[in-house]
């Protein structure tokens, strides 16, 4: 995607496909495919966080993790309550639990070992989709910079900016004075050395389903030591999950066009907005594609025949009407039957809390009759 065409104001899947962000884009092509078991794995703890197995083999749910997550309050610490799912009920309490034990060591996203000496009382945020997981989490007096992308909520726009997404301040970072710093797989190869050069805590947080979107959620409330709001947070938002699968299943699966960009990008097998689609009851166009953010001809498109198509370039200027209008593209059951529906981008593109609206959106779009359309 040339990298003039647009940029969007978020953490967005279009960032990690423009030009711009080549080094974003190659990172995640990069990690395809060498997915391994625990990549959240917190020494010292009966803490492993096995999302990566998800990936692979579906191995691996969220409740399991949560199992593990309480083990040691239940007293069941060993290898065995690691990998037994548990029921997960919502409590108009959150759950008590102890306090976490620091010094914390862990292996983020980027298969670095990090050690949290405290509970962090200053974070920066340098990505939009990890902004909106610490105010999900009720963190947000703890925040003390973040990216100039973070638009949401609205009171993170009122938060001291440290620079863009792709390209945070250096100097700015280091002048908050952070004791942790929430970073994605867009810093490995760019501002991550130097944090780590200077001393400075850093964690990489990169989603590529919703249940890692959920254990990303949880591990933060670990080491900020909030796990009873992050398990309540989860468990509300798997809640809301849980009601559109049991809502879609059984029902006919539509071919679905997820369309990134005007010149075509969009999500294939292995990311997040696929495993969207998937949960919302539609079958993604891009499934056998061999990158995670293809870009597709409108040949292959238009011989799929998708019978829905989702817009997520609404800030390129892209209508439903110009879609249609394409050539050769009328004989498409989506055109033909009217079903290209446009999304609001962000609740797709930041692999953050609001992810759950975005699949509320998508199964709207993909059965209209078995669910109201999202305000969201």
């Amino acid at each position: 995607m040339p990298a003039s065409a647009w940029m969007p104001a978020s953490h967005s899947l279009q960032d990690r496909c423009n030009g711009s962000s080549q080094r974003h884009l190659m990172a995640v092509k990069s990690l395809q495919g060498l997915y391994v078991p625990a990549s959240w794995a917190i020494t010292g703890t009966a803490l492993v966080h096995p999302r990566r197995w998800s990936v692979r083999t579906g191995g691996v749910s969220l409740f399991a993790f949560v199992a593990v997550l309480l083990a040691p309050l239940l007293g069941a610490a060993d290898a065995s309550a690691q990998a037994s799912p548990v029921a997960v009920t919502c409590a108009a309490t959150p759950l008590a639990a102890e306090p976490t034990a620091f010094p914390l060591t862990l292996t983020d996203d980027a298969g670095r070992q990090v050690t949290i000496e405290r509970s962090p009382t200053r974070i920066v945020s340098i990505a939009p989709s990890n902004t909106e997981m610490l105010f999900a989490l009720g963190l947000d007096e703890r925040i003390v910079g973040v990216d100039s992308y973070s638009t949401f909520p609205p009171e993170a726009g009122q938060k001291p900016q440290v620079g863009s997404y792709l390209e945070p301040d250096l100097e700015r970072v280091v002048a908050a004075e952070p004791d942790l710093i929430l970073a994605t797989e867009a810093h490995v190869g760019t501002v991550l050395p130097e944090l780590d050069a200077l001393g400075l805590p850093t964690i990489v947080i990169e989603p590529t389903n919703l249940d890692e979107v959920f254990s990303g959620m949880l591990l933060v409330g670990t080491i900020t030591d909030v796990s009873p709001r992050a398990q309540q947070v989860v468990c509300e938002l798997q809640a809301r999950v849980d009601a559109v699968t049991d809502a879609v299943a059984g029902a006919p699966r539509p071919r679905v066009f997820f369309e990134l960009s005007p010149d075509l990008y969009t999500a294939g097998p292995g990311s997040f907005v696929d495993d969207l689609i998937s949960r919302a009851g539609g079958d993604n166009v891009a499934a056998g594609a061999a990158e995670l953010w293809p870009q597709l001809s409108a040949e292959v498109v238009v011989s799929a025949d998708p019978e829905v198509i989702l817009l997520a370039d609404h800030e390129a200027g892209i209508t439903a009407e110009q879609v249609a209008a394409r050539p050769g593209w009328q004989q498409m059951s989506a055109v033909q039957q009217g079903r290209i529906v446009s999304l609001n981008a962000d609740l797709v593109a930041r692999p953050g809390p609001r992810v759950v609206d975005g699949l509320e959106a998508i199964a709207a779009a993909l059965h209209p009759d078995l669910l109201p359309e999202s305000g969201s």
